[in-house]
């Protein structure tokens, strides 16, 4: 992750976007905010949900965020992620940012599905069959009512805050840097 950091420091020209005041490069940005925004609200929601249901681990978690994707806290970082290029990088960074994600996370997303299958067994399967990993379908979306799978409560936001305002500040300090 180091290594990366200073590559795109030192060869910024080459990831960094251009400050080409434009309808695409606008539109991006644009995206890459909303998605920055719904990433980060979707891991409070996710985090928030699971401390309030889980009983310590002790319980599989079917409602809420997790009713629409098993992996929510994953699909949040996936998000936040794809926002932070979008505003920030060039199109195509979006391609390593997905194969760095994927090579990241997925065998974290098997191993940790592997642990549930142990505590849950069929239960657990039959979730997996109604369930999707990590993109949830529209059909959930349209059917399911937004305060059923996106339950938020404002004392969630206070345990993602070590996440929110490094966030804020890694991209205040960009845009400041890029004028």
């Amino acid at each position: 992750m180091g290594f990366a950091l200073v590559l795109v420091v030192i060869f910024h020209k080459v990831f960094f976007r251009q400050n080409n005041p434009g309808l695409l490069e606008s539109s991006l940005r644009i995206v890459g905010l909303f998605s920055l925004l719904l990433g980060q609200l979707i891991r409070v929601s996710a985090r928030g949900y699971k401390m309030e249901h889980s009983r310590n681990s002790h319980a599989l978690i079917e409602g809420g965020p997790y009713k629409i994707v098993r992996n929510p806290m994953y699909l949040g970082i996936l998000l936040i992620g794809f926002g932070v290029v979008l505003l920030l990088f060039k199109w195509w960074v979006v391609v390593i940012f997905l194969l760095v994600f994927a090579s990241r996370y997925f065998s974290l997303i098997l191993s940790e599905e592997e642990k549930l299958r142990g505590m849950f067994g069929e239960t657990y399967q039959a979730y997996c069959k109604r369930v999707p990993r990590i993109l949830p379908r529209i059909s959930s979306l349209i059917k399911t009512s937004i305060k059923e799978y996106f339950p938020i409560k404002l004392s969630w936001f206070k345990k993602e805050l070590n996440s929110i305002i490094p966030l804020l500040i890694l991209i205040l300090i960009f845009f400041l840097w890029r004028r």
